[in-house]
């Protein structure tokens, strides 16, 4: 056999490998329920350069100073106004140093970019967050402004890499101090801001930036559709004092969302979806659904849930948590089931996921500040199409479900898995319909 002729068979076989692999970038991804993932998931997320951002507007050329214990949030959010007044699309960007201030409200066409060595950084102080018509745990509500709101805006981007720190110490030690006189202490009882607060926007990106130390929950979206977090740190402390409920990211009643390359340590939630809580939740306009939700190619580090449904959501659809490797986190996969909601989690793909938890599937009632204002029965909710595969994990508790008649669960697949547990039985006559496929423990 010549060379000549072998290589006319490498370059063959090569073509017929490229020819595969394009006819399968062809075929249509798509969601548990068997709905294509349109395009817009299927763009490579990239690093947003500043001189993409338009026009710029440095704090430091426009009176903000470097004077890092002064609260200068009157004139930073100047610049943010100035920007959106130039008639063109324009991009703050904060420079190194550090920059303290309150709330600041983002203005449609202005971009904001922190420069590397770059910090916005948090007041202590509350009174630096005015009150206004917001939404918190799963209701519309009064409550404190975030720290960076936006609301109603197109094609915002929020990037760089630099930090958004939310100096949250002094407020998570205000929270555990009442937290020790009255254990029902709520959130709503020691107000402290978010760090990041999108509501009712679209084709927003957040990248490349650390958000770190948020006083409440880090990046909360509300009714938020086609918006990308990449690339982002978001971080928090257990230790030495633990930050209460700064969960990383909170998804309230969107759709398409797409959360990839972030690596996330925080002492609640990574990754929550929330939509309303209450005993008439799934009635009431303000609450909805979150549907096409992908969180791919991420790192976690300590965290309460790497995807936790609820404990505050009423429909959870078409959710892919996929190519994830987790270290330290307590609950891979968690399904909060409140008593006096109405809730369907459904469509739910857990994939390649590598790693360590406490607790690879979690389903147990929640109870906190259980309240059913009155209805005189139980809302029944569901779990269902659940979908668990091709993982390689470590952990203690396999499959801890609690049997409970407030709730059904069906139609769950495990799949090629892999599991080294302390405590590996599972009961499969407590969902209907559970199938099991090339499952090994330990």
């Amino acid at each position: 056999m010549t060379k000549r002729f072998l290589s006319i068979l490498l370059l063959l076989f090569l073509l017929a490998v490229n020819d595969g692999q394009a006819a399968r970038r062809k075929q249509p991804v798509r969601w548990p329920d068997g709905e294509a993932m349109t395009d817009w998931f299927m763009k490579q997320a990239v690093t947003i350069g500043l001189e993409t951002l338009g026009q710029p507007f440095r704090l430091t050329d426009h009176g903000v100073t470097t004077d890092s214990t002064r609260v200068q949030t009157q004139a930073i959010q100047h610049v943010i106004d100035l920007a959106a007044q130039c008639g063109e699309e324009a991009v703050v960007v904060v420079p190194k140093g550090t920059f303290l201030t309150g709330s600041l409200q983002m203005r449609q066409n202005v971009n904001l970019y922190v420069e590397k060595g770059g910090r916005l950084k948090g007041s202590s102080d509350i009174c630096d967050f005015p009150v206004v018509d917001t939404r918190i745990e799963g209701q519309s509500c009064k409550y404190f402004a975030a720290l960076i709101n936006a609301k109603g805006l197109d094609s915002l981007k929020i990037c760089g890499p630099g930090t958004i720190d939310g100096n949250g110490l002094s407020y998570w030690k205000a929270f555990w101090l009442r937290r020790a006189w009255n254990p029902d202490c709520t959130n709503k009882d020691e107000q402290r801001p978010r760090l990041l607060f999108l509501d009712s926007c679209t084709n927003v990106t957040v990248e490349g930036l650390t958000l770190q130390h948020s006083p409440f929950w880090t990046a909360h979206l509300y009714r938020c559709g086609y918006v990308r977090l990449h690339n982002l740190r978001i971080l928090s402390p257990a230790t030495p004092v633990k930050a209460p409920s700064t969960d990383a990211i909170d998804i309230d009643a969107c759709h398409d969302i797409h959360v990839c390359g972030c690596y996330m340590a925080v002492n609640d939630d990574a990754i929550a979806l929330k939509g309303g809580k209450g005993p008439y939740a799934d009635q009431q306009p303000e609450n909805g659904s979150n549907e096409r939700i992908l969180i791919e190619d991420c790192e976690y580090g300590f965290c309460h849930g790497c995807l936790t449904c609820g404990s505050e959501a009423v429909h959870c659809r078409n959710v892919v948590l996929r190519r994830i490797k987790v270290g330290q986190a307590a609950r891979l996969l968690w399904l909060k089931m409140r008593p006096d909601t109405p809730q369907c989690y459904e469509f739910i793909s857990v994939e390649d996921i590598s790693g360590e938890v406490t607790h690879f599937l979690y389903v147990k009632p929640w109870t906190q500040f259980f309240d059913l204002q009155g209805r005189k029965d139980m809302p029944l909710s569901v779990g269902r199409n659940i979908t668990m595969q091709r993982c390689r994990m470590k952990c203690d508790y396999f499959f801890n479900v609690e049997r409970s008649d407030q709730y059904r669960l069906s139609d769950f697949l495990f799949a090629d898995l892999q599991i080294e547990a302390a405590h590996p039985a599972f009961e499969k006559d407590l969902i209907d319909r559970f199938s099991v496929n090339n499952v090994r423990i330990n």
